[in-house]
């Protein structure tokens, strides 16, 4: 039995798409800025979207058989489409000017900390409020504020960079075997905690960092170790003890050095489908533990959105300029003069970034 097919109307594309797709998963098909920006929904965890309103859309004509149009935007990522639903989204003044406002309430409370946030290069906030943020802030009264927090020795929250998205507390339900973190108190004082100060300790706990879309969760063994645009995305696999870790990654290098490891992220940041078919969660074991580049295979460099800033350092078929001195000396290869780390001691030979325990200081430069 053939499934059935809506027509559906986005921005003046039509595309048809099966019965009880929402709106936002119909635009994601089409691609590019006709997809809604997203910050709460996450298509791998049930029960995801519908919180942050950054997707608001809207619908000009509700089908064919009722072609009434919606009064108030929608949220397209609760809202399933209609067979002849017409959508405005990057075309409608209605939805850039309350996504406008959105954002400007996204961040009332949010500090100023990309220069210092390991987030900073692949933060989906960065993008929305460069997109649709204003140049300055109306907010004149004292941000909401809290301390950081160990959720045990690998994970560190930044509460005051969150934006209550609750993707962590859902990955903690569907992904592990108890949820020890949640949302405490209410309004202004709701904040991601354990209550108890307890420790996050489960096998695939550390998909938390992935799927927060700001800087409120971070990877403390990459923290402040470098910045994501000078490193290079490598996708990489291993045969994984654990059954339920698929083992595809992807390792973050500098030279020949392992800073960080993460799963493989699409271009909705989502982590993807592994080769089984199912989602691609990795264990904390792959995550943490192994910062070799001798535990892993190889697959090749990943592929950069050229829109990204971490393109900005492109390696792929890249072309090396051509070496002019073996000409000038008649073939022969230049001597080594002189060792730079014996003169300048810059960059250590004997030290490794990536296996420090701590921040790097200028003392290990």
């Amino acid at each position: 039995m053939s499934e059935t097919l809506f027509k559906v109307t986005i921005d003046n594309i039509v595309i048809e798409v099966p019965a009880g797709t929402t709106i936002l998963n119909a635009a994601r098909k089409i691609g590019g800025e006709v997809a809604p920006p997203t910050m709460c929904y996450y298509s791998k965890l049930e029960g995801s979207g519908g919180k942050c309103r950054t997707c608001l859309v809207e619908v000009s004509k509700g089908s064919e058989k009722d072609p009434r149009p919606m009064p108030k935007l929608v949220a397209s990522c609760r809202t399933t489409v209609m067979d002849g639903m017409e959508v405005k989204n990057i075309t409608s003044e209605r939805v850039l000017t309350a996504r406008a406002g959105v954002v400007e309430f996204l961040l009332i409370n949010h500090p100023l900390d990309c220069p210092i946030c390991d987030q900073a290069g692949e933060c989906y906030l960065q993008d929305l409020s460069y997109e649709h943020g204003a140049d300055k802030s109306r907010f004149e009264f004292q941000k909401r504020t809290f301390k950081k927090v160990d959720l045990g020795d690998k994970i560190q929250l930044h509460m005051t960079r969150c934006i209550l998205c609750y993707r962590c507390v859902l990955v903690a339900n569907q992904l592990t075997n108890q949820r020890e973190h949640g949302i405490l108190d209410r309004g202004d004082h709701a904040q991601i905690a354990t209550y108890i100060q307890k420790n996050l300790q489960n096998d695939f706990i550390g998909n938390i960092i992935d799927v927060c879309p700001v800087g409120a969760l971070t990877d403390k063994t990459f923290r402040f170790k470098n910045r994501v645009w000078f490193t290079k995305p490598v996708d990489a696999h291993r045969d994984c003890n654990n059954p339920k870790c698929c083992g595809e990654v992807r390792l973050w290098m500098r030279g020949d050095e392992v800073y960080r490891v993460t799963g493989r992220i699409d271009e909705w940041g989502e982590v993807k489908d592994a080769s089984n078919g199912k989602p691609g969660w990795i264990c904390n074991e792959c995550r943490f533990d192994k910062k070799k580049v001798s535990d892993w295979v190889i697959e090749g460099p990943t592929n950069v959105n050229r829109h990204s800033v971490i393109s900005q350092g492109h390696y792929v078929n890249s072309v090396l300029p051509q070496e002019t001195l073996p000409e000038v000396l008649n073939g022969r290869q230049p001597k080594l003069l002189m060792d730079i780390h014996n003169v300048s001691e810059v960059n250590k030979p004997n030290i490794e970034l990536s296996a420090l325990d701590r921040p790097a200081h200028s003392t290990d430069f």
